[in-house]
């Protein structure tokens, strides 16, 4: 809870997996908050309004995920919310034609190929380009967790998945803070004729 409050603000992406970890925390504990209390509240060292607290943040996430029928697989409304958010803001980066935002097409450009081959393998089942790079990403998390080994195929396609979706990050907290998007830069704006 307040891990994810502090990662909301400063890195969506971190944000994002750290979500996605807490679902396959309460999924590991049986949609259970007496396990999540055992086995995560109390760990912590709490003053007991942070651990009401805590407490009361994991039993509405169960709810929300009994709710959404999420359960047993899938993704909460918030954090499916969370990720169109990034793809309207990486749609938004790639229509603009100004300069300003040549690192990020760039950066795409240079994943776009690992992420065709992602959706390739990921047959009917495709998610978008964003959520494909999430995906990968959780994916490595897991495979890092439990030490499996890694291709170096693999290990350079994450490194650049991670770069391209640390840069939507960037630009995520940006416009969080200033509109990135506003006309009167005119600096940015190439001259054309009059």
């Amino acid at each position: 809870m307040i891990i994810a409050s502090q990662l909301r603000k400063e890195n969506i992406a971190q944000y994002l997996l750290y979500m996605w970890q807490i679902e396959d925390l309460i999924r590991a504990n049986g949609l259970d908050i007496d396990k999540i209390t055992e086995t995560v509240v109390n760990r912590y060292t709490l003053t007991p309004e942070q651990r009401k607290q805590m407490t009361e943040w994991y039993e509405s996430l169960i709810d929300m995920m009994r709710r959404e029928d999420v359960s047993d697989k899938g993704h909460m409304q918030i954090n499916r919310n969370t990720i169109g958010e990034l793809a309207d803001l990486h749609r938004r980066l790639m229509a603009d034609p100004r300069p300003r935002f040549d690192d990020y097409h760039k950066e795409f450009l240079h994943t776009l190929p690992f992420i065709v081959e992602l959706r390739a393998k990921a047959g009917e089942d495709r998610a978008g380009e964003i959520e494909t790079c999430f995906n990968a990403l959780y994916g490595m998390l897991l495979l890092r967790l439990a030490k499996k080994p890694v291709s170096n195929e693999t290990a350079k396609a994450f490194e650049q998945i991670s770069k391209f979706v640390a840069l939507l990050s960037h630009y995520y907290t940006l416009d969080e803070t200033e509109d990135i998007f506003k006309e009167d830069d005119k600096a940015d704006i190439p001259k054309g004729e009059d």
